[in-house]
């Protein structure tokens, strides 16, 4: 159970004790584990919606010279705005915006997700608002493009 407790972990960033009460809960199946913690993600999401997202950063990404973005994401805390996987997201987001060319925030957050299309940009988002605790905002950006 130990080999698969990290390996969930791994997949979703959930805490090691969140992993396990999902396998637990699941009864062993990995699968349903992995919804279970998606799940969670969206019940924290719903839980911070309400909160203000006063801190973040600004992601900068240029695709070969031709394409560039600027990104706006924020979040609750400069302690989450300077962790991992949040700038991870928001490279990803950055990356999102250059290939697909949204033009908005609702219509970026529509698309699906260009490394996964089986998942939206939003419920990117919103897992890694179960993964990190804490209100996630794509504030604004924009595109250029030559």
């Amino acid at each position: 159970m130990t080999n698969d407790i990290q390996k969930l972990r791994e997949l979703t960033g959930a805490g090691v004790m969140d992993c396990k009460r999902a396998l637990e809960e699941a009864n062993g199946y990995f699968d349903e584990a992995v919804k279970l913690i998606h799940e969670k993600g969206v019940i924290v999401a719903e839980k911070r919606s309400g909160r203000n997202a006063g801190a973040g950063l600004l992601e900068s990404y240029v695709h070969n010279n031709r394409v560039g973005v600027l990104l706006e994401l924020r979040t609750e805390t400069d302690f989450v705005a300077k962790s991992d996987p949040f700038k991870n997201l928001a490279h990803e987001l950055a990356m999102q915006i250059a290939a697909m060319g949204a033009e908005t925030v609702d219509g970026l957050l529509k698309q699906p997700y260009v490394k996964d299309e089986t998942i939206t940009v939003n419920d990117l988002v919103t897992r890694a608002i179960g993964q990190l605790g804490e209100k996630i905002v794509v504030e604004r950006f924009c595109r250029y493009e030559l």
